[in-house]
């Protein structure tokens, strides 16, 4: 049995949970091992050269290795790694592994399941890239895919890779014009969608948003259509059917060989404009980002079952359910359904049917989860599971601590990760075997990433412990962002000149007297009250520590007195009455003792639920156009727009009562 116990009040920072240990598996390093490892990897000269040369070579397979490491500065925004090599993504994810063994494991919605093996993601991969070469597409040229999770999201973004093409994926519950804007700015010639998707029993009408999208994309040429259900959908002047033309071709596809710095896809992300950020991401240096995380951070070893439950759409879905885990050899669980579907246990059924050995999901899922009856919790520790992560925000620490006893048993490592779809992998998150852990932190460094806190004002190092600055990284590392898509000058403006000389996250953090970090959230999430800077992350943490409260957001809104003044929009807990004071008082009280009375919100509304995208993200935006009466604009990322109903009733007692 693994050796993990710790203070099992873990609600301070104080409270550390030893490095983790396991009878079963060695982990890959320990903290003498990640110490050499990480001087090495943030050395400048020879040393740092040396370093990632190796990881690169021990790590990819090239068809001409690389002569030099890390090129360019991050002021300047040139980076490349790898700059001489040649390689193809597609190989280093199927090819060179056992054919036999699992790549996919596809838990449909209605909770059956399929395995693909290498050999058989190889064929359908080859067949699918033969088909885009014969319509046309070449290297360099930019596919959308518009897919619900299936198998086939993750074989289109390989085709890409064996041909140099360069996929954007587009999450499957975006908008037609959301669609729209990203296929338009990739210039895509090619689309790549579904007559359906399936999400919690019900039917989600991906072709029909499809059609409506392409109709405004003079750009598209052909849209290739693959049957999730076979049912009858809308059809376009544009249509390919996938039984046509991918399942006619031969078999197998020569792969295209490509320069290290090539791009491997376009990301889009939101920004504080309205347009969204195509961000790029080039062969090698992502891959050996994606591997390496995966390998160390969850401390995969050969014949895991990785199980993330992210979207493909997002960052994480391609980093840690398609790129890592296939570049490691491992087998990687797509999941098409949803936590609660059809009950509470969906989660825990997965982990158990399919013997999940590192199991990655967000806090706001594990937030949902908690709120559900007890009995759906599993009921004794799972065989297999020996890793635990959290992406996405960060987690509280009530939420670490569920994780930790109710479904760890108290047997397996929790590992807090943070990182970005710009950093295209894991930045901080402590690494199993090697640093131990606390609740709420995201703890140290990854190899290359050297973490800066910089005075928001100044932009001067703050080297105190436990005080709050601006998170800059001051290295560069294999798997950043190159550049965003026809736009390097605003690449430029977001990150590395907010701050000259660093990569500026857009986060508050701070670092305690070990060294380990904590996030505070978007520095755009900072509230100033009186004149005291309070994150939002800090009392969102404060009031779900109360058991009334399942999950919380807060803004921050004009306040003529105070500047401004906390709002806290409170989710709360199963049987709880959204109309009970004496909960709401309760729960000031709460924040009051745990951060201190100037932290007190002014208004407190309780609601059944949160307004949040389909991947779970809750939107604040939302929030705050709502308490000030504004016009919501684009809510085509909501997953559930009756929430909006249950807000307002809410705002506006909320308001009645000041």
């Amino acid at each position: 049995m693994p050796d993990y116990t710790g203070d099992q009040s873990a609600m301070s920072e104080t409270a550390i949970f030893p490095v983790y240990k396991n009878d079963k598996f060695k982990p890959h390093i320990d903290k003498a091992k990640y110490d050499e490892m990480y001087a090495a990897s943030i050395s400048h000269g020879p040393k740092g050269e040396e370093f990632w040369l190796k990881m690169a070579k021990e790590h990819l397979t090239f068809f001409h290795p690389p002569s030099k490491a890390g090129r360019g500065a991050l002021e300047h925004g040139d980076i490349r790694f790898f700059e001489d090599a040649t390689i193809n993504t597609s190989v280093n994810c199927i090819d060179r592994h056992h054919q036999d063994s699992n790549a996919i494991i596809w838990e449909r919605d209605d909770g059956s399941h399929e395995n693909i093996t290498y050999a058989q993601l190889l064929r359908q991969v080859c067949q699918l890239a033969n088909a885009m070469k014969e319509l046309g597409i070449r290297k360099g040229d930019v596919v959308a895919v518009y897919l619900p999770m299936i198998p086939t999201v993750a074989v289109a973004m390989l085709a890409c890779a064996r041909i140099g093409a360069v996929h954007t994926v587009i999450f499957g519950g975006f908008s037609a014009e959301a669609i729209k804007d990203r296929v338009q700015d990739g210039k895509c010639k090619l689309l790549i969608t579904a007559d359906e998707g399936v999400r919690g029993g019900k039917i989600v009408n991906i072709k029909k948003i499809a059609n409506e999208a392409a109709d405004q994309c003079p750009s598209l040429q052909h849209i290739l259509v693959y049957k999730r259900t076979g049912n009858t959908v809308p059809s376009h002047r544009l249509d390919l059917h996938w039984e046509d033309i991918v399942l006619e071709q031969a078999a197998y596809c020569s792969p295209e060989v490509l320069n290290a710095e090539d791009p491997l896809f376009l990301l889009y992300t939101s920004g504080s404009t309205g347009k969204p950020k195509g961000v790029v991401h080039t062969q090698a240096g992502y891959m050996l980002g994606a591997m390496m995380t995966t390998k160390y951070m969850f401390d995969v070893h050969n014949g895991d079952v990785f199980g993330c439950v992210a979207d493909v759409g997002w960052i994480t879905g391609h980093s840690y359910v398609v790129y890592g885990p296939l570049l490691n050899g491992i087998t990687t669980v797509m999941f098409e359904s949803l936590p609660t579907y059809p009950n509470a246990s969906r989660y825990w059924k997965l982990i158990q049917d399919h013997g999940i050995t590192q199991f990655y999901t967000s806090p706001t899922a594990v937030r949902v989860l908690m709120r559900q009856p007890e009995e759906f919790l599993p009921k004794s520790p799972f065989e297999k599971l020996r890793i635990i992560g959290t992406v996405g925000e960060p987690i509280n620490p009530e939420a670490w601590m569920w994780l930790h006893e109710k479904v760890g048993f108290k047997r397996c490592c929790i590992v807090d990760t943070y990182w970005q779809t710009e950093t295209g992998s894991i930045v901080l998150s402590p690494i199993p075997g090697a640093i131990a852990t606390k609740p709420g932190s995201a703890t140290l460094p990854f190899f290359g990433i050297t973490p800066v806190l910089l005075d928001p004002v100044s932009g001067t190092p703050i080297d105190d412990a436990d005080q709050e600055g601006a998170l800059c990284l001051y290295s560069k590392w294999p798997s950043m962002a190159r550049t965003l898509k026809g736009a390097h000058q605003r690449f430029l403006r977001t990150y590395l000149h907010v701050y000259k000389g660093y990569y500026f996250t857009s986060d508050g953090a701070s670092r305690d007297k070990d060294g380990y970090y904590w996030i505070k959230g978007r520095m755009d999430d900072v509230l100033n009250v009186s004149g005291h800077r309070l994150s939002t992350a800090e009392l969102e943490s404060a009031l779900t520590s109360h058991a009334s409260c399942a999950e919380a957001a807060v803004i921050g809104v004009h306040d003529d007195i105070t500047g401004q003044a906390i709002v806290a929009f409170v989710c709360v807990a199963h049987g709880i009455d959204t109309a009970s004071q004496e909960v709401a008082k309760s729960l000031i009280q709460t924040v009051r003792g745990s951060i201190g009375p100037f932290a007190s919100p002014k208004h407190i509304v309780l609601l059944a639920d949160l307004p949040k995208t389909r991947s779970g993200k809750v939107l604040r935006r939302v929030l705050r156009k709502l308490w000030s009466e504004e016009e919501l604009g684009d809510i085509s990322t909501l997953a559930d727009i009756q929430v909006l109903e249950g807000l307002k009733g809410g705002i506006a007692k909320a308001k009645s009562k000041s």
